[in-house]
């Protein structure tokens, strides 16, 4: 067996007027959070310092923790292109301040870090944020009332249960295929 070296998770969950944030250590197959927070821009009003704030904040992040990987939420697609615009751009900001750092880059769907976390893709935020809670044993205190921290930290686990998958070089058509084929590990 061998024990994969200790690395930070930087997670982030764009937007545009709160941007979470979530950070997790990995040390093995253990996970842990060193820290969750959001970046309020609300009181800024030109968009474009709202954009230079998150470049700010998240190279200050990166400077203070050190991450080895970020973990980002990709933007959904909804009905206003407006809003796709902004959130697109407030990612790319974030995404060029990892690259500036060299900081490696992991873009996970909001689908997908939802049945990471909670097995169900359409789960609340508030499903998400109650796993995150058991699952890295998150004091009530150390909650932030923005889901948007805890939905940052979900992309950070989400990457760390990726990158810890167990890898194979088998393909399965079915669940009938995958049994035909680990008949000797099933009955053992």
């Amino acid at each position: 067996m061998t024990i994969k070296p200790e690395k930070i998770i930087l997670g982030i969950d764009p937007g545009t007027n709160i941007m979470g944030y979530g950070l997790l250590k990995v040390n093995g197959n253990k996970a842990s959070m060193m820290a969750m927070g959001v970046i309020d821009m609300r009181k800024i009003h030109d968009p474009y310092l709202r954009l230079g704030r998150i470049f700010d904040r998240v190279s200050s992040l990166i400077k203070e923790f050190l991450p080895d990987e970020m973990a980002i939420e990709a933007p959904f697609f909804g009905k206003n292109i407006q809003s796709m615009l902004k959130l697109g751009r407030a990612q790319g900001v974030a995404i060029a301040a990892a690259i500036h750092y060299d900081i490696p880059i992991h873009e996970y769907a909001p689908l997908k870090i939802k049945m990471a976390i909670t097995g169900q893709g359409l789960a609340s935020k508030e499903q998400v944020a109650g796993m995150l809670k058991r699952l890295l044993n998150i004091k009530e205190e150390e909650l932030t009332p923005f889901m948007d921290a805890t939905d940052a930290l979900a992309a950070a686990y989400c990457h760390f249960l990726q990158s810890n998958a167990p890898t194979t070089s088998h393909t399965y058509r079915s669940w009938k295929d995958f049994i035909n084929k680990n008949k000797e590990k099933i009955h053992a």
